[in-house]
């Protein structure tokens, strides 16, 4: 069985385009966060970094990514224990993220 994925995007698109590439690398995508071996996070968010800080307390692996215009947020993320990619990375990094 595949690793389990909860997807924590807030754009259903993008959530969707996550979700494919998640299928495609063996995964499942789950709506329970409680029940995930990696967790996907928008690091806009408002409450992304007590959720990162929760998952990474729990083990979980976390991939967090924003826009490359809010390095701040990034840089954040990465503070709290996740791997934090811009937008246009995000694909390719849950793809070795799930390699």
């Amino acid at each position: 069985m595949g690793k389990r994925v909860y997807l924590g995007a807030r754009d259903l698109v993008f959530r969707s385009k996550l979700g494919a590439v998640a299928a495609a690398a063996g995964a499942e995508p789950v709506r329970d966060s409680d029940a995930c071996d990696v967790a996907v996070l928008d690091a806009e968010a408002p409450d992304a970094l007590a959720r990162i800080r929760g998952f990474v307390a729990r083990g979980v692996p976390v991939l967090a990514y924003g826009a490359h215009v809010r390095a701040d947020l990034l840089r954040a993320a990465r503070e709290a224990g996740a791997v934090a990619v811009p937008n246009s990375q995000v694909e390719t990094a849950l793809r070795e993220l799930l390699g």
